[in-house]
């Protein structure tokens, strides 16, 4: 339980880091798990208090609907962070990391230093949870707490990042909640900061934004109404990254999350999948 000077992220962007923990405490409940993620729940028992019961039953039915092609994701993203850290990139950098817990829960290197980028008020929440409950992470964490549509350059480099060495990049979805600028200047730091064989992975997806569930989010975390914002980098960020100095490689959905074994996930469109681009 957090105490009553830890600020709960009730609304914001931050919040469905609330949803994400959601969809792990559901994985790690199953007796076919995927992955376990005991930390997950112990968020949401020190977040549970700092809402109403209409506003949390909003985000459980989020969580829910988000919950078969999300938790899939997870274990995506599981798996290439352990292949990149035990390859060739000793650095990983988490764009919005949210809750995120595979500094303590995966089978990292001891040596991998870990980076995770997220806006200040998130880790107020995050910090003072894990201190609370004596989490110790199995490698070389660090915390960057700081604005992705901001100087986020710099706080990373005071935390010790080394552009020198090769880094795994990862994107859980954060793009999509920044405006199309922005987004391709987080593109652009993300290419000045990469050493030859550093890995961005990017995201190939249809998503339509006017679909219920995704209009309940944008009420949820309390954005103003109107049309949904132009966000991420757009249908033509993977030629972007090929004409800025990466070579891309594209694996769809289907093909991704078949040795998963989870019937009625697979979406049958090969056009959506996952891009991986390796700077040269």
């Amino acid at each position: 339980m957090t105490g009553t000077s830890t600020p709960i992220p009730t609304a914001g962007v931050a919040m469905t880091a609330l949803g994400v923990a959601l969809i792990r405490v559901s994985e790690t409940a199953r007796q076919d798990r995927l992955y376990a993620d005991p930390l997950a729940e112990v968020f949401l028992n020190a977040a549970r208090p700092g809402f109403d019961a209409e506003r949390w039953a909003r985000l459980e039915k989020l969580a829910e609907q988000f919950y078969e092609g999300r938790t899939l994701a997870v274990k995506a993203v599981d798996d290439h962070v352990q292949a990149v850290a035990r390859s060739d990139c000793p650095q990983i950098v988490l764009l919005g990391a949210g809750l995120d817990t595979r500094a303590f829960r995966l089978d990292l290197p001891p040596e991998t230093h870990f980076f995770e980028v997220d806006l200040p008020e998130l880790f107020d929440f995050k910090e003072p949870v894990l201190a609370a409950h004596r989490a110790h992470p199995v490698c070389i964490r660090h915390t960057v707490a700081a604005d992705l549509r901001g100087d986020w350059e710099r706080v990373l480099l005071e935390q010790g990042f080394r552009a020198d060495l090769p880094t795994a990049w990862v994107d859980e979805g954060v793009l999509g909640y920044v405006p199309r600028a922005a987004a391709y200047a987080m593109a652009e730091t993300v290419t000045r900061l990469s050493a030859p064989g550093s890995r961005f992975g990017i995201g190939r997806f249809q998503v339509d934004t006017a679909a219920p569930q995704y209009r309940a989010l944008r009420e949820l975390v309390q954005e103003a109404p109107g049309e949904p914002p132009v966000n991420g980098l757009g249908p033509d960020g993977e030629s972007w990254f090929a004409e800025n100095g990466w070579s891309t490689t594209f694996r769809a959905w289907d093909d991704l999350v078949a040795p998963y074994r989870r019937p009625g996930v697979l979406g049958g469109d090969p056009a959506v999948g996952h891009v991986v681009a390796v700077r040269e």
